[in-house]
């Protein structure tokens, strides 16, 4: 699972970054920032940042952490005889204990701290009250105050969890986090409508859970959840490159699932489908290097079920096609990784075509 956050936001900026490396500071220029800074503060709100360090500036293991997986406890377990504490999925790959190295006799399931971090993850949401006529006090002074954020949105704080946990194995905790995610994108959306940005937002979720149930080998949740975001993301204009890739890899990975069921036809009709996504996307968006390279995948994908399906000239024209596209595509030098990914998807059409003429059986 490697799909970018949709909840990714630009972080605020940092004072000393608009700061040049060995600029010199008198005293009187400092007190000067000083006072705006402290202006700013009355004026705006009152900055605050989570005890722990799940921020939206920074990010730390916290008491609540797995140092296995690196996410938040999730079935929080206790070694027994040490008490080191981590995910029951995590530890339960081990026979030491990865802190200590003593051995482990048996693991211990910790429901009183895991209660903990379940208060604290609902806890953990945007925290911003509005002007109130009662307003803290500042300095001595009556000071209506906001505060700010002191952590990440939910959302995006649930997903950086859940695609923590992923990265760990930790495949359980990844979809409980996406889960909870989920639920609160729904009951945004029964209260505002089908708003855009909440649509992107549940269709990628849906797609990451989908990817859980796939690595944990349910291929029938699987699908259900990507069928799922297919139908929110297809409600959005495909117009945003973000919106097309989205839509374009559920539809993909549905077509990925059929496949291996047997049943191709059902295959090529969701790789059909993303590739007519991305070719549409191409017209708004000619000149994009990604964007060619998901076309070609899925020719490759649609011409490789049509040789399953013994339609050969549709799938050695499908083929040229791709090797025509990718052949023909410049990418600049800075970029490497997609250079590579270049050479990668020739290559493996280039086999597929060599692969098809050195057993030329009907």
């Amino acid at each position: 699972m490697t799909p970018v956050c949709p909840f990714v936001k630009a972080a605020p900026p940092d004072d000393a970054s608009s700061k040049r490396p060995g600029e010199f500071q008198n005293k009187n220029s400092i007190e000067k920032e000083n006072k705006v800074k402290n202006e700013s503060a009355d004026s705006s709100g009152i900055q605050a940042k989570c005890p722990f360090g799940y921020d939206a500036r920074s990010f730390k293991l916290g008491p609540f952490s797995c140092i296995i997986c690196q996410a938040l406890l999730y079935e929080s377990s206790r070694c027994v005889p040490c008490s080191h504490v981590y995910c029951k999925a995590c530890i339960s790959r081990f026979k030491d204990c990865p802190l200590c190295g003593i051995d482990v006799e048996k693991i211990e399931p910790d429901t009183d701290l895991q209660k903990v971090v379940d208060q604290f993850i609902e806890g953990h949401a945007r925290v911003k009250r509005s002007h109130v006529s009662t307003g803290a006090k500042v300095s001595g002074e009556d000071k209506h105050v906001t505060y700010e954020d002191i952590s990440l949105e939910r959302g995006a704080f649930l997903v950086q969890q859940a695609m923590r946990a992923f990265r760990g194995q930790n495949i359980e905790s990844a979809k409980s986090r996406l889960s909870l995610c989920a639920e609160d994108l729904r009951e945004q959306l029964e209260r505002s409508g089908d708003k855009p940005e909440l649509c992107l937002q549940l269709g990628a979720v849906l797609g990451m859970i989908g990817d859980c149930c796939r690595a944990t080998g349910d291929a029938g949740s699987a699908a259900t959840f990507f069928e799922e975001s297919v139908k929110f993301l297809s409600k959005l204009p495909t117009e945003d490159m973000e919106i097309t890739h989205t839509l374009s890899v559920s539809l993909n990975k549905i077509g990925d699932l059929k496949y291996y069921d047997g049943d191709l036809q059902a295959s090529r009709s969701h790789y059909l489908r993303s590739l007519n996504v991305r070719r549409d996307a191409m017209k708004s968006h000619p000149n994009v290097p990604s964007l060619v390279l998901d076309v070609v995948v899925s020719l490759a994908k649609v011409a490789d079920v049509d040789r399953g399906l013994l339609n050969e000239d549709a799938a050695v024209s499908g083929f040229q096609e791709a090797i025509s596209m990718v052949e023909s595509l410049t990418i600049n030098s800075d970029e490497a990784g997609l250079e590579q990914r270049r050479l990668s998807v020739l290559e493996f059409i280039r086999g597929q075509v060599a692969e098809r003429r050195a057993d030329p059986t009907p």
